[in-house]
């Protein structure tokens, strides 16, 4: 069997060869071929977003409907080639397959085959949009990649506070709405207690549809009193978040994906990735 040398001088097999060629194309774009397919993929993923948008306009569709529909398939068909490829080219595809970047790169493909089923799920291809997030590593935009990488690190540390927040004020929605419900009246749009809690909602978080608003003075009363609470309770998840960023402030991190896992977000001295202890 052929063999070849990695750059740390250990002896590798052509196809774990191959293997690591082609990773270091897809996901890394440190070398000028990795930058050249990340710039051509971000390229294609914008061309294929307009195309769908384009397809949405009755007049563009009557007239071009048949070469727009051509090109959907084309990069849906490109987009699955490169899922694909992916997914070979990691040592864990299960893991990659059900990160964030993996989920999204399935879902940019998905909606094509699902409109032969389904006719108009089509244009749920925009979600392809979410794709260029990967412009930040094809720029090296390091700093970029810290800060959306400590942004994820900070919302996933305050899951839990704000889960408690969010199930502490729902009690005084539903409380809320259904007094709203007893004091006013169907005339005034408050038909149901579910639709008082909706209106419960829209006036805590301070949105103010003015689709439901209430007639009596007892109601106004109530109206206003949510109202001022909506104020101090929006800054409760803000104080949360602003705790947590002030704890994984500083922390800088590379742009290398793991050749296992796929998994971004290491030191920049790492020699092992810290979600699967595969070597970097």
């Amino acid at each position: 069997m052929n063999r070849q040398k990695n750059e740390r001088g250990k002896v590798q097999p052509l196809r774990a060869r191959w293997r690591t060629v082609l990773h270091e194309l897809i996901f890394e774009a440190d070398t000028p071929a990795g930058k050249g397919f990340d710039v051509l993929l971000i390229v294609s993923i914008l061309a294929s977003v307009a195309a769908v948008m384009l397809d949405s306009i009755g007049v563009v569709r009557l007239h071009y409907g048949r070469l727009l529909y051509v090109i959907e398939w084309f990069f849906t068909l490109l987009f699955t080639a490169e899922y694909i490829l992916r997914l070979m080219c990691v040592g864990r595809p299960l893991k990659y397959a059900v990160s964030f970047y993996g989920v999204v790169d399935l879902l940019a493909i998905i909606p094509t085959y699902l409109s032969l089923i389904l006719p108009g799920s089509q244009y749920l291809l925009v979600i392809r949009i979410l794709r260029i997030l990967r412009i930040f590593r094809i720029l090296k935009l390091v700093s970029y990649v810290g800060e959306a990488r400590l942004l994820m690190q900070v919302l996933r540390a305050s899951g839990r506070k704000i889960a408690v927040f969010l199930f502490t004020v729902l009690p005084l929605v539903v409380i809320f709405g259904s007094l709203m419900y007893v004091i006013e009246n169907e005339a005034s749009g408050f038909t149901s207690i579910p639709r008082s809690i909706y209106w419960a909602i829209v006036t805590l978080t301070t949105v103010g549809y003015g689709d439901i608003s209430p007639q009596t003075a007892l109601g106004q009363t109530l109206a206003s009193m949510v109202m001022i609470l909506g104020y101090s309770i929006i800054a409760v998840p803000t104080g949360i978040v602003t705790v947590e960023m002030s704890k994984t402030f500083g922390r800088k991190v590379s742009t290398q994906a793991c050749p296992e896992c796929s998994a971004e977000g290491h030191d920049i001295d790492a020699r092992h990735c810290k979600f699967c202890g595969a070597e970097l």
